[in-house]
């Protein structure tokens, strides 16, 4: 039975958590501020009104501050005023396709930004926790049929993926130049798959099409329905996060380096059985196999492989594909009839933590 992160740990922890304003950033905000730990967020501001941060009101549970990861000024000023025992870097710039329209702010965020959190991190002296996520993509992608290791080439073809093959490199540099000498700091970076969930309306990103699509009663447009992913729902790899967070405070040398989070074999789907689950669930929708852009590169078999968090973490995937499917377009469905969104998402919080035990 995998060892339960247990609200006893995180109760009246000061966690730091960078990308609060994000799709994953909100839940794992959320998640924390419910096990009573004391959370700041440090991120740009929300997009829209019915960004997940702001339909959950997060503003009114833990202190936010605007804030750019280049703005290395104000956060060491934060971390400084705060002293957080627990940071969670997740802010980044988190689109593949965007990346080729701005590669130079990719680049920046992704690796100079990241720089400035490990920086904050090295001069503080009250963190003994830092979960550092970068993102499956870092792997050098061969096409394999089996999945990625921790240990396999770090690599990437398109500015995201390179950029985040770029910032493990420089946390392995970190760990190697000064955390390793520091007995009293765990520090880990997570590698997890294409994450799907609730609250996410971001451009360009596959489920928020599709939602967007079926309610202007359009086709949903798809460019590679063959391409094959490790989809899992959001909190799947941020259960891991908490799970190693607490660890890696507990035990910082044992649980130091990298980890993969992320879904069973079995719920490596393409991105046109994705789809068209999500059809079937909603009730309504078509899918329109649209051209392909031959100038972008996106990789066509992706997925992780998670022994070593089954193992050592005794963490391990809750829900299957059809689940994962299911639990995402009913957030969508529920808000839609007028469910208060931030109720929605505990509640897939406990339906998960239900299924876990």
């Amino acid at each position: 039975m995998e060892k339960m992160v247990m609200k006893e740990f995180y109760q009246g922890k000061r966690v730091l958590l960078t990308g609060d304003t994000g799709f994953k950033g909100s839940w794992l905000a959320l998640w924390l501020h419910s096990m009573g730990a004391n959370v700041l967020g440090y991120a740009l501001a929300p997009t829209s009104k019915d960004d997940h941060f702001n339909l959950l009101n997060l503003s009114k549970d833990i202190e936010h501050i605007d804030g750019n990861l280049l703005d290395n000024q104000l956060l060491n000023e934060v971390f400084e005023r705060f002293q957080p025992e627990i940071v969670f870097h997740l802010a980044a710039q988190a689109l593949v396709r965007l990346s080729y329209d701005d590669p130079k702010t990719t680049f920046d965020t992704n690796v100079s930004g990241s720089v400035n959190v490990l920086e904050a991190v090295r001069k503080t002296k009250s963190v003994k926790s830092l979960i550092y996520v970068t993102s499956d993509k870092c792997y050098k992608n061969n096409e394999w049929i089996w999945g990625y290791r921790e240990n396999d080439a770090l690599g990437g073809h398109d500015p995201y993926s390179a950029s985040k093959a770029a910032a493990e490199l420089v946390f392995s540099s970190y760990i190697d130049s000064f955390f390793s000498k520091n007995e009293a700091i765990g520090v880990a970076s997570v590698r997890a798959g294409n994450v799907i969930g609730g609250g996410d309306w971001a451009l360009d990103r596959i489920i928020p099409d599709c939602i967007r699509s079926i309610s202007n009663n359009v086709p949903i447009e798809i460019r590679s329905p063959n391409s094959t992913r490790p989809w899992q729902h959001v909190l799947e790899p941020l259960s891991g996060y908490l799970l190693l967070g607490q660890r890696l405070f507990e035990s910082p040398k044992k649980f130091s380096g990298a980890w993969n989070f992320g879904p069973e074999f079995g719920s490596v789907k393409t991105v046109l059985q994705l789809v068209e689950s999500c059809i079937q669930v909603y009730g309504s929708g078509e899918v329109m196999v649209g051209k392909t852009d031959g100038t972008k590169h996106e990789a066509g078999l992706l997925h992780l492989n998670c022994e070593k968090a089954k193992h050592a973490l005794e963490w391990h995937p809750v829900w299957g594909f059809e689940q994962t499917v299911f639990q995402t377009i009913s957030w969508y469905k529920d808000f839609k009839n007028g469910a208060n969104p931030r109720e929605i998402s505990m509640n897939h919080i406990h339906n998960y933590l239900a299924d876990k035990k």
